[in-house]
């Protein structure tokens, strides 16, 4: 079969080689790499060991409420739209 195909320089130099290196054509170098190539794919993977997940304790640093989380995020918030929009009227 006949086929247009673009190669990316770092893969046409290396087929290049190849083709210098044992003498064989472009043709055979493509041929060969994609049939070896195409044998690997063919291979089940080996299966991965288990995922663990190690828990530890969380939490936060002394001092902080997390009763008042929600609060501190409403100020953060609020003082983020006030620079927002002092800052949109001093470009006026």
């Amino acid at each position: 079969m006949r086929t247009t195909l673009t190669l990316d320089e770092d893969v046409a130099h290396r087929l290049g080689e190849l083709t210098r290196l044992t003498g064989a054509s472009f043709k055979q170098v493509v041929n060969e790499t994609l049939r070896a190539g195409l044998q690997v794919s063919d291979k089940p993977a080996n299966p991965l060991p288990p995922f663990q997940v190690t828990p530890k304790a969380g939490g936060f640093r002394r001092g902080v409420d997390v009763r008042r989380l929600n609060q501190l995020n409403d100020e953060l918030e609020s003082e983020q739209l006030l620079d927002k929009l002092t800052g949109s009227m001093d470009a006026r």
